[in-house]
């Protein structure tokens, strides 16, 4: 098969969260791979970049393995592959991760390198191939399915180009995190049984000092991979993890602020919190292994159509009354035939806000907008939305986008 090295088609999706550093490390994240995330030694003009990888939960799949070949970064944020100024990380051969065992705040660290000092605002990453010898190098397992090959575009030999905005200080060590997003990145191809990888990353860089890190706790009942929990900033999710089989959740690294945090789950009414901040050197907590989020059992409605082109994506959003505005659900679109379906909660959101400490969450119901959802499509900088009422049967939906 082809060596594939790809290109990014969503990097307005990353720009979002470059901006921020904070703290990270500490008590409840794990590392996978050898070694950890290292000191390194620097010298007095130089820095030293690590770089680590998480993944937020895929849909619909049991492994999602991809095989890293090479990282690399330059200072010019336009430099072309063939460019000067490129340092490469170097990695203890080519990486094979599950991204699917990097969620709930695991990082798989991939390499680090001394550097000149200055700000640093372009990386690559590459892909290794899947070839006769390695035809799984990636791949996907869906759920019930066996194994098979992950198509990685192959027009693109220059690598992955992810923006970035990292300063790296004479004699310091910055740790940058690449967040895979799975589930927005496999991608199936009708029933021909073929996967596309359409990548979604961003790059978070951070400083080893023990925040940009919450913890929680959802009910017992709602562990498992049908349900989600995510960190939003105006409906743009930061950060999202499953809950694990005790309900426990981590959400690292994530950029220092203010926040919506959403639990999702299916048959459950959507939760949200507001205001949950995230500090440069303090965990957040949210609730306790005795305080847990638990959202009422409400019906869903289906809601299904099609998209043009197929390469677009798809999601639900609901506008809480007096804000915020919230993503519900997100989903791949067939890469082949540009269908996609997801279920919505009819109930109605439930919500409060942040308060560390409680002795409990003070939930209340937002019934005025049971039901009502935003269906967003969008496509290379275009964006068509439809309101819908999920109280009763939705007909099938059509977005054309240029």
């Amino acid at each position: 098969m082809k060596i594939q090295k790809f290109l990014l088609a969503a990097a307005a999706t990353c720009a979002v969260f470059l901006a921020a550093c904070g703290g990270g490390g500490g008590g409840g994240s794990g590392l996978v791979g050898g070694g950890g995330i290292g000191g390194s030694g620097v010298t007095n003009d130089k820095g030293t970049i690590r770089v680590s990888m998480t993944d937020a939960p895929a849909c619909g799949y049991d492994a999602v393995n991809v095989t890293i070949d090479k990282v690399r970064v330059n200072q010019n944020g336009d430099a072309p592959d063939t460019a000067s100024g490129w340092v490469d990380i170097p990695l203890a051969g080519p990486q094979r991760v599950d991204l699917l065992t990097l969620t709930n705040g695991v990082l798989f660290p991939l390499g680090e390198a001394p550097l000149p000092a200055g700000k640093y605002q372009q990386m690559r990453l590459i892909l290794a191939g899947n070839t006769q010898a390695n035809p799984l190098a990636n791949s996907v397992k869906p759920t019930g399915s066996s194994e098979t090959p992950l198509d990685t575009p192959s027009a693109q030999q220059s690598g992955l180009k992810l923006n970035m905005n990292v300063d790296v200080p004479a004699s310091q060590v910055v740790d940058v995190v690449l967040d895979f997003d799975a589930c927005k990145s496999v991608v199936k191809r009708g029933n021909s049984g073929h996967y596309n990888l359409k990548p979604v990353i961003t790059v978070v860089p951070f400083v080893n000092s023990g925040g940009q890190r919450i913890e929680g706790w959802v009910d017992t009942s709602l562990a498992g991979s049908t349900t989600l929990v995510s960190l939003q900033s105006q409906g743009i999710p930061v950060k999202s993890s499953l809950p694990d089989s005790l309900g426990r959740f981590v959400l690292f690294p994530v950029p220092t602020g203010n926040y919506d945090l959403v639990v999702t789950s299916v048959d459950r009414a959507t939760a949200v919190l507001t205001g949950v901040p995230v500090g440069a050197t303090t965990v957040t907590t949210v609730g306790s292994s005795s305080v847990r989020i638990n959202p009422p059992i409400t019906s869903v409605r289906p809601v299904s159509g099609t998209v043009s082109p197929a390469s677009a994506t798809v999601r639900a959003l609901q506008n809480l009354t007096g804000g915020p505005v919230i993503e519900v659900a997100s989903l791949p679109v067939d890469a082949t035939s540009g269908e996609f379906s997801m279920s919505l909660p009819v109930g109605a959101p439930i919500r409060a806000p942040f308060a560390a400490n409680a002795s409990s969450f003070g939930f209340t119901a937002d019934s005025a907008i049971a039901g009502l959802y935003t269906v967003q499509a969008s496509s290379n900088g275009n964006v068509r939305n439809t309101g819908i009422d999920a109280s009763a049967p939705v007909p099938q939906l059509s977005f054309s986008l240029p």
